[in-house]
C-alpha cells in the first residue's frame, strides 16, 4: 500500500510540474530605435502564483527556471491597438501544454502607441518587429539553447493574423482596400484606416520569415488584400477561426477570404455566437468597466468557457503539428 500510495503522489507531482508555467519580460532593442516589449512563458517546475500582467492576473512562476529541451516556440500578434497580454491565457495553455510562447507589443500599433495604427506604414512595421523578436528569441533569449529552431509556429489575432500571414510568406495587395472599401462601405474596418491609406504609392518591403512550421489564426483582417494569389506560399499547417458575428471584420471579406486564398485547406472554426473580440481573454471586471466594447459579447456566448475549450484546442493544434 505504502508503495501504491508513493507512486499516486509521484504521479500527483509530475502533473504538477508539467502544468506549471514561468513567465519573463523583456526589452528588447530595435535597430529602427527604441525597444521592443516581449513576454515569455515557458514550462517550467516551479509552483506558481497569482502575479499581475496588466489588467490580467495570472498563474505563473516569474523569472523561473525553463523545464524541457528541443522546446517548440510559438510567436503571438497581437491585434490594432492591444498589448501582448492580450492573449496571455492562451500563452499560459501552451506553456502548460510544453510549448515556449512569447509575445510582443508593436510599437506604432499599441494601446499605449497609436501612431502608426490604421496605416500602411503600420503594418509593414508590425512585420519586421515580428521576424525580429523572432529573431531575438532564437539567438540571444537567456534559454535560447532550450529551443527547438525547427519547430515554430505563430498566433495571429486580427491585424496580428495578418502580421502572421506576411510573416509566414503571404505577399498582401493594399490597392485593394480602396476597391473593397467603394463597393463594400459598410464594412466598418473601413474607418479603421486613416485617410490617405486605402492606396499606397509605393511598393511595400514586407517582412518573411521561412522559420514558422503551422499557424493558428483567430479573425484575420484585410483577408481580401491576399485574393488571388497572395497566400500561395503559404502551405503550412493553418488553423482559423472567425466569429459568424463579427462586428468590426464584416463576413465574408476577412478570414473568408483567408480561406479562399490558402493553398492547402485550413482547419476551419467559424462560431455562430462570436463577435470580434471572443478571442481576447476574458476581461477583468476593472477592464470590464473600462472598455466594455471589447469586453461584452453578444447574448448567450460565454468567452471564459469557450477559452478553456479554445485554448486547449489551440494547444494541441501546435502540439501535433511542430513535433
Amino acid at each position: 500500500m505504502a508503495r501504491f500510495l508513493s507512486l499516486v503522489l509521484a504521479m500527483l507531482l509530475m502533473a504538477t510540474s508539467v502544468r506549471a508555467a514561468g513567465f519573463a519580460q523583456y526589452d528588447v532593442p530595435d535597430p529602427a530605435g527604441g525597444t521592443l516589449e516581449v513576454a515569455v512563458w515557458y514550462p517550467s517546475a516551479t509552483p506558481a502564483s497569482a502575479q499581475r500582467l496588466g489588467p490580467f492576473t495570472q498563474q505563473v512562476a516569474p523569472d523561473a527556471p525553463v523545464r524541457g529541451e528541443g522546446l517548440p516556440l510559438v510567436l503571438f500578434s497581437h491585434g490594432s491597438g492591444g498589448t501582448l497580454a492580450n492573449h496571455h491565457d492562451t500563452a499560459l495553455a501552451l506553456a502548460e501544454a510544453g510549448i515556449v510562447a512569447a509575445a510582443l507589443t508593436h510599437r506604432g500599433d499599441s494601446t499605449e502607441d497609436t501612431s502608426l495604427s490604421g496605416t500602411a506604414a503600420g503594418l509593414v512595421q508590425r512585420s519586421r518587429q515580428y521576424r525580429l523578436v523572432l529573431d531575438w528569441l532564437l539567438q540571444e533569449w537567456p534559454e535560447r539553447a532550450r529551443l527547438d529552431a525547427g519547430r515554430i509556429g505563430g498566433f495571429g489575432f486580427s491585424a496580428g493574423g495578418f502580421t502572421v500571414l506576411v510573416a509566414a510568406g503571404g505577399v498582401p495587395n493594399l490597392r485593394r482596400i480602396a476597391l473593397h472599401c467603394v463597393t463594400q462601405p459598410a464594412d466598418p474596418s473601413c474607418r479603421l484606416l486613416r485617410p490617405g491609406e486605402r492606396a499606397p504609392a509605393a511598393a511595400l518591403e514586407w517582412a518573411h520569415d521561412t522559420r514558422l512550421r503551422a499557424l493558428v489564426l483567430a479573425a484575420p483582417a484585410l483577408g481580401y488584400t491576399f485574393v488571388p494569389q497572395g497566400l500561395a506560399t503559404v502551405d503550412q499547417p493553418v488553423q482559423l477561426w472567425s466569429g459568424r458575428f463579427d462586428e468590426v471584420l464584416l463576413h465574408p471579406w476577412h478570414a473568408e477570404q483567408v480561406r479562399y486564398a490558402l493553398p492547402n485547406p485550413p482547419l476551419h472554426a467559424q462560431l455562430p455566437g462570436a463577435g470580434h473580440y471572443a478571442f481576447l481573454a476574458p476581461c477583468p471586471p476593472a477592464m470590464l468597466a473600462a472598455i466594455p466594447e471589447i469586453c461584452i459579447d453578444p447574448p448567450g456566448f460565454d468567452r471564459a468557457a469557450f477559452h478553456r475549450e479554445f485554448n486547449a484546442v489551440v494547444a494541441r493544434f501546435f502540439q501535433d503539428n511542430l513535433r
